[in-house]
């Protein structure tokens, strides 16, 4: 048994330290993440409780972010709720979206997505239905980044929409949204496409019969039409797979070295061409709450050798999961989390050279 002259009381306060978030970095490249701010979106909230948060910046500093709450997860009362960031403050969350049917009807809602197009628009993507195996996409937009929204509207017949993280524009226009389906025998993702703006999809199938399942994909872009997928997985590892046309077509899924504990991740493009991933970097276990106690940021400049960079969350009990991440105008790297499933968490990174 290891011995310590320390005082139980300090030895435990030094472990708490060394587990606390925001408190390990590494060098990438002669490289940093670091710490710029971190905050709740809310305090209080006229729910209990929140899952799959989504952000997006719709003007220099000004931000939205979305997810679903109510009294849990699958429950007829949960919706969309949303909140503004201006001036640096967010503001009260609002209800955008019930899965009310009618008089004797009503789904949960699931899993809302935002993006804003190279045209202006911002487009909040969301599901409704009793299950991920039953739901439908559905969507409201705004061209007042978020001030105000139309109407929802159901996606078209097969058309899901986003299933967690967010679209990516092509510098041509082409809309690739990251989708998937899952049945009770198994996991497929697919992209939808669409080059006129969002008014039409192109459902285009990705490796159908690949051997594992995989849903929730981040699409990462590369010079020269090169695009990468990185999915969540019930096979322990994060899952990958190429485009090399700008995503009109994709090679087969591989299994990539890092951890994967069947839990959400999101990753973008940083503007000097790096990727930046956000991810639970370990397999389940009965002792480790499904593996969503530890929250991490890791980058690579290939997309196949990665450096955990940052930690967000390492604590020995909780769920910290499904995050969201984008890079903002200025540089910084805006993530979103869920905390516990209680609160969203936002994280706000600067990767220093």
């Amino acid at each position: 048994m290891l011995k310590s002259s320390l005082p139980l009381y300090l030895l435990f306060s030094l472990l708490a330290f060394a587990a606390a978030p925001g408190h390990s970095q590494s060098n990438f490249p002669g490289s940093k993440v670091s710490l710029v701010s971190e905050e709740f979106v809310y305090e209080t909230a006229p729910f209990p409780s929140c899952h799959a948060s989504t952000l997006v910046e719709v003007a220099p500093g000004q931000w939205l972010s979305s997810w679903f709450g109510g009294t849990d997860e699958g429950n007829k009362d949960v919706g969309i709720w949303l909140s503004q960031n201006k001036n640096g403050k967010w503001t009260p969350p609002k209800l955008m979206a019930e899965g009310v049917i009618d008089a004797n009807t009503r789904y949960p809602c699931w899993n809302p997505v935002l993006f804003k197009s190279q045209e202006g628009k911002v487009f909040l993507f969301y599901k409704v239905g009793p299950s991920p195996r039953e739901w439908w996409g559905m969507l409201r937009t705004s061209t007042d980044n978020g001030n105000t929204w139309s109407q929802p509207e159901r996606l078209p017949e097969g058309v899901l929409g986003p299933i967690k993280n967010k679209p990516v524009q092509l510098a041509d226009g082409t809309i690739l949204s990251p989708s998937s389906t899952e049945t009770r025998e198994s996991w497929k993702a697919h992209i939808e496409r669409s080059v006129d703006s969002g008014k039409t999809w192109e459902i285009l199938a990705i490796d159908p019969k690949t051997e594992y399942d995989v849903i929730q994909g981040s699409v990462l872009t590369y010079p020269n039409q090169k695009l990468q997928m990185l999915c969540r997985t019930k096979q322990d590892r994060i899952a990958a797979v190429w485009s090399e046309d700008n995503g009109k077509t994709w090679g087969d899924f591989t299994l990539t070295n890092l951890p994967n504990p069947n839990s959400g991740t999101d990753a973008v493009t940083l503007s000097n061409g790096w990727q930046m991933l956000v991810h639970n970097p370990v397999t389940r276990g009965k002792q480790s709450d499904n593996g969503r106690q530890k929250l991490v940021v890791s980058l690579s400049e290939d997309g196949k050798k990665w450096k955990e960079m940052y930690v967000l969350e390492d604590q020995y009990r909780g769920e910290f999961s499904y995050p969201a991440i984008v890079q903002a105008a200025d540089g910084t790297a805006h993530i979103t989390y869920t905390w516990n499933r209680k609160k969203i968490r936002h994280v706000v990174l600067k990767l220093e050279k």
